[in-house]
Order: C-alpha cells, then sequence, then structure tokens
C-alpha cells in the first residue's frame, strides 16, 4: 500500500488550495483517512480525517469552517480523498501527510486523533502561505 499527497505549494494569505490523498497497491475501503501536517520546526498535528462511510469529519479547532475533507466512494473516484482548504493563513504554513486508519475493526464510525494509530503515511506535500 502506497499513500501519495499531492497538492501543496505556494499561496498568498486568503487563498484556497486543494490537497489530494492517492492510492495504491489497494483502495480506501474499509479505512479512516486522516490529514496531518507538520509545521516547521514543531510536532505533526492532526488536521482532518474523514470515516469510512463519511458520516464522521473531525477537523482540528484550527482549520474548522476553511478546511472540508471528503470521500466519494464511488467506484471511479474511490482512490483520491481531497482536503479543500480556503482562506489560508500564514499558520497554515506545513508539510502535510494522509494516513489511513482500518476502520473495520469498529462496528461504529472511528476516525483517531493520535498519529499513532494510523497504519499507513503518505511521504507529505508542502503547503507555504505567505501573508
Amino acid at each position: 500500500v502506497q499513500l501519495q499527497a499531492s497538492g501543496g505549494g505556494l499561496v498568498q494569505a486568503g487563498s484556497s488550495l486543494r490537497l489530494d490523498c492517492g492510492i495504491s497497491g489497494r483502495t480506501f475501503s474499509g479505512f479512516a483517512v486522516a490529514w496531518f501536517r507538520r509545521p516547521l520546526g514543531k510536532e505533526r498535528e492532526f488536521v482532518a480525517g474523514i470515516s469510512w462511510s463519511g458520516r464522521l469529519t473531525p477537523y482540528a479547532e484550527s482549520v474548522k469552517g476553511r478546511f472540508t475533507i471528503s470521500r466519494d466512494n464511488s467506484k471511479n473516484a474511490a482512490n483520491t480523498v481531497p482536503l479543500h482548504m480556503n482562506n489560508l493563513k500564514p499558520e497554515d504554513t506545513a508539510v502535510y501527510y494522509c494516513a489511513i486508519f482500518d476502520e473495520s475493526q469498529y462496528h461504529s464510525d472511528y476516525v483517531p486523533r493520535e498519529e499513532g494509530e494510523y497504519d499507513y503515511w503518505g511521504q507529505g506535500t508542502l503547503v507555504t502561505v505567505s501573508s
């Protein structure tokens, strides 16, 4: 299984950007998907996640109302999970990672906020927001 985070770049404050998490080797079926980020010199932090059903979408307080994670589990779109980021701020500057968690062992929707619970990680994509 390989995850690929893409879509990062340099943007101005107030701009929008879309990140994509792609998967190869299997589909996202049965997995919750989350985005984390690591600002320069800081620890990695949870940004947003989405359960396999799409019913549960937790967000970090700092991005709530600006970022949106979504998924389309139909056959043609099930290999990508986007993160739409609006009204970007300089403090959003970070390397963004996507990760997946095997949710199939749970009977209800569950999206961990702790990075240690995730099974696979992508390599990260850099987002730089200038003021």
